[in-house]
This record gives structure tokens, sequence and C-alpha cells, in this order.
């Protein structure tokens, strides 16, 4: 029989994936967060969850342990039918505007800090992609976002105080903005590789940047008080091109179309 076993579901988007495999009665292994050695085990259909976010410049060792050191040692001593890896669309940070294709070649600087996380993730794909006998693929997932206690980023901290705050006031600046896909729909995506045979690399993300400016009219529409007092003009965003993960049936929902239904639902406000 069929199993699936989640690395990393005490997370965001790992307990969300565990959830909706439980949900459709799959028997789901979610190995605890010390395991760090899985010699000989079968762990049927792995989604590998593993990694560091916000806290990756403080941890740069347990950054390269998760994104690295503990799928190699999967790769190397398991058994397994399937392995999706979830990585980052930051790995596009450094090619600016040219940047979004799956097939782009990289560019990181290892003198940068900031490419442990972006060089973490890179080997971590290597690995999968070349010693799996093509059992692997790679989702290079965007900005997930919910308002969800465990779910990080400049978006989700937002919904979370306008849950409180009828008006809101940061440094942020209006024309900056990042590619978002709401972590159901991230989910959708997950599953339909876990479940699939599908090769390669594929863009888990909404397709396009969405500008702090389009934040502050969609609350507006919905009465709540958004002010972004920054006047940094940054440099253009990746475009994450979603025609491969099109190519399975999944088409995320536009970011601002979900952020509306969010701040219109009869339960958001918190009394």
């Amino acid at each position: 029989m069929t199993h699936f076993t989640v690395i990393g579901a005490g997370g965001f988007v790992g307990s969300r994936v565990a959830a909706a495999l439980t949900a459709r009665g799959e028997v789901v292994f979610r190995p605890p967060r010390a395991q760090r050695n899985f010699q000989g085990q079968d762990l049927g259909r792995v989604i590998y969850c593993a990694g560091l976010t916000g806290d990756f410049l403080q941890r740069p060792f347990d950054t390269v342990e998760a994104h690295v050191s503990l799928i190699s040692n999967i790769l190397e001593v398991c058994r397994f039918e399937r392995l999706v890896y979830l990585s980052s669309t930051r790995v596009y940070d450094s090619l600016s505007i040219r940047g979004g294709l799956e097939s782009d070649v990289l560019e990181l600087d290892p003198a940068l800090p900031r490419n442990v996380y972006d060089l973490s993730k890179a080997l971590g794909e290597n690995l999968c992609l070349n010693n799996s006998d093509g059992r692997a693929c790679v989702a290079r997932l965007s900005n997930v976002f919910d308002v969800d206690d465990k779910a990080g980023g400049f978006l989700s901290d937002l919904l979370r105080r306008a849950r409180q705050e009828a008006d809101i006031t940061l440094p942020a600046s209006p024309m900056s903005g990042r590619d978002y896909i709401h972590v159901a729909d991230a989910v959708d995506a997950l599953m339909v590789l876990a479940t699939g045979e599908a090769p390669g690399i594929y863009n888990v993300a909404g397709g396009r940047p969405v500008l702090n400016r389009e934040l502050i009219d969609v609350f507006g529409q919905a009465g709540r008080g958004l002010t972004l007092t920054g006047q940094d003009v940054p440099a253009p965003q990746p475009r994450c091109d979603i025609t491969r993960l099109k190519q399975l049936g999944v088409t995320p929902r536009d970011a601002v179309t979900v952020i509306a239904d969010i701040l219109a639902r009869p339960d958001f406000l918190i009394n």
C-alpha cells in the first residue's frame, strides 16, 4: 500500500500538506523534527517541506542541514517511490527581471551572506534531480501566505494585524512587491506533484508580482486603512512563469482576489 511521508510536517506548509493527505484517507508518516537518519526506511511518497525562512542569516548551519544534509541522507539510504523537494523562487532574485523560468541558469554569488539560502536550496535541487533515478521533482514555492499563526512573511503578518486593527501604517514602499500564493493553492499543487510522476522543476507561484499599492487598494475596498510611507523604488522583481504548473491542471487563484475574500469573511475580525 502506498503511503506518504511529510518531512517538516510541524511547519506551516508541511502541516497543511499532511492534513490534506489525511483528509483524503492516505496513510501519512510525520517524522519528528529531531530525526536525522532514515537508514533503510521505506518512505513511500515523500514531500520534503523542511527548511528555514526568515532566520536563515542567523542560522546558516541549520539552513544547510535542513536544505541539504537531511535530504542527502534520504536520497542515499532510503527507499521511496516519489519525492517532491520544496525549494523557493528566491533563487531567481539575483537574476532580477531576467528571471522566472524553471530553465533559467541561476547566478548566485557565494560571497553574499544571504545566498546561503539560495545556494543551499539550489544544491538540494541538484541532489534530488540527479540522484533519484528520475523519481524526484522540485517545487519552487513563492511567498506562501495565510492568516495562520504559523505563516510568515510580510503579507501574512499584515493580514493578522488587520484582524485587530482598522488602520495600519508601515514604513514599506507602495512600489515593493512579491509573487504571492495562498497556502491552499500551494497545497493543491504539491498534492498533484506528489501523487503524479511529473519530472523536473515547477514554479508553484501566483505568476506575477503583487505590488504593495495593490494591497492598499484591496484593503480600502474592504473598509480597512493601509498606509505605506516608504519612498523606495525597488528593482524589478522576477516574474515567475507558471506555464508548467498549469499544464498539470493547476491554476492558482490571483492573490489579490484571495486577499479580498479573506478580508470579507464574517469571522475575519477578532472582537
